[in-house]
């Protein structure tokens, strides 16, 4: 009997992880989070500075920037960029992995910036390395 409930126990706590991961996440504003790998540490604030790794791409699939292209790591106050990134890397917790989904009112809509057309809609992909004030 204690291996029967051991195994229901055990099979409860992957569960839980696997919904975990993968698990998807829409927003008020149209953001989507798609969480890809959870993380364990904490989640950030609007008020926090942020380490992550990212990619950028347009809904085409084609990439318009990466932390790989700016050397590593990027760091920066969450408040302070598109407000897809602010509302979605919230969502994450440190040491996990997940895919945001920006409608364009939330990237940089009518005016479009350098390689991104006006009114694109974007996809990143985010890492979060960690969290500072």
């Amino acid at each position: 009997m204690k291996s029967a409930i051991a195994l229901l126990a055990a099979s409860v706590i992957a569960s839980t992880a696997f919904a975990a991961t993968g698990a998807t996440e829409k927003l008020p504003s149209g953001v989507v989070v798609q969480h890809i790998t959870q993380g364990t540490g904490p989640q950030p604030t609007a008020d926090d500075v942020v380490r992550v790794n990212y990619r950028g791409t347009l809904a085409n699939g084609t990439e318009f920037d990466s932390s790989d292209k700016h050397g590593g790591p990027a760091t920066f106050p969450l408040g302070r960029v598109i407000p897809c990134w602010t509302q979605g890397v919230q969502k994450i917790k440190v040491g996990g992995k997940a895919k945001l989904t920006c409608p364009a009112a939330t990237a940089y809509g009518e005016k479009g910036v350098g390689a991104i057309p006006p009114n694109s809609d974007l996809t990143f992909e985010i890492e979060l390395l960690g969290i500072g004030k």
